[in-house]
């Protein structure tokens, strides 16, 4: 799933789509998956942390993802094929518009349920007869909207073994604890800071702050980036949490009185 797009730019989408215009709108200590020694953590700060995230690739963990103006998390759970997303954007004033989508992956099967809030939320043609529902997805029709897929082979929400491939400087802090600095040029492939928040950094790009924590077993535990305020977007921190290693559970399907096929305006807000 790309986050980014989706944080900056389905919001805005769904206020265009025809017939919508009309509207004014820590996982500090993850658990344990088992009782086996821990792993010796690399000495060279840049390969624990580069090695801190090969069980991340497992695919059995939650996450949380904190982006200045979206937050959200989820469950991936390879051993079931499943996987769940909820994101929020936007505000949440009675002048303000906002969008909080819930995706739930099983197999080759997909839903999404989208919540807008703000005073004129339930005015919005077409999708105040949705309220509440999960709308079952056509996965031939959503093959180019990257914000509705999820790939089963790279199981990664958040990109964070290509934000630490693009580390220029980095040393421990503290037990489990690093800081350095990341080229964000050359990160490719990352979904919380992808090219056009990279390009739009400018000269600051080549410098980001950040600071990662790993768990005794040398396991990823948090990734945070120092997002510099550029134009009207203030100064914030772009951090990603995983735990539950080894321990998360399948996500379930909706229940089928609350799934209806999804709607045309749907397609049109994710159309790539």
């Amino acid at each position: 799933m790309n986050i980014r797009r989706w944080s900056v730019g389905v919001l805005a989408a769904a206020l265009f789509v025809p017939g919508l215009a009309a509207c004014k709108t820590e996982a500090d200590s993850p658990t344990a998956d088992g009782a086996s020694a821990a792993p010796a953590v690399p000495a060279d700060p840049k390969e624990a942390l580069l090695a801190s995230t090969k069980e991340i690739q497992k695919g059995n963990f939650t996450f949380a993802i904190d982006g200045g103006e979206f937050t959200g998390g989820g469950t991936v759970h390879l051993p079931s094929k499943s996987a769940e997303m909820k994101m929020g954007s936007g505000q949440s004033g009675a002048d303000d518009a906002s969008m909080n989508m819930h995706l739930v992956y099983i197999d080759t099967d997909s839903w999404v349920k989208l919540e807008f809030g703000g005073a004129m939320a339930d005015s919005i043609p077409g999708f105040k007869a949705l309220k509440g529902k999960y709308q079952h997805l056509d996965r031939t029709r959503i093959k180019n909207a990257k914000e509705l897929e999820f790939d089963f082979s790279d199981v990664d929400p958040a990109g964070s073994d290509t934000l630490i491939q693009a580390i220029t400087d980095v040393k421990k802090t503290g037990e489990g604890a690093y800081a350095g600095t990341i080229d964000a040029t050359k990160v490719t492939d990352s979904d919380v800071l992808d090219a056009e928040t990279v390009k739009g950094l400018g000269d600051k790009a080549g410098a980001l702050p950040f600071t990662a924590k790993v768990d005794p077993q040398g396991r990823l535990t948090e990734f945070a980036v120092q997002m510099p305020a550029v134009g009207d977007t203030a100064a914030h921190t772009m951090k990603v949490t995983y735990a539950d290693y080894g321990a998360a559970t399948a996500v379930q399907a909706p229940p089928a009185s609350q799934v209806v096929e999804a709607s045309e305006q749907t397609y049109e807000m994710f159309k790539g």
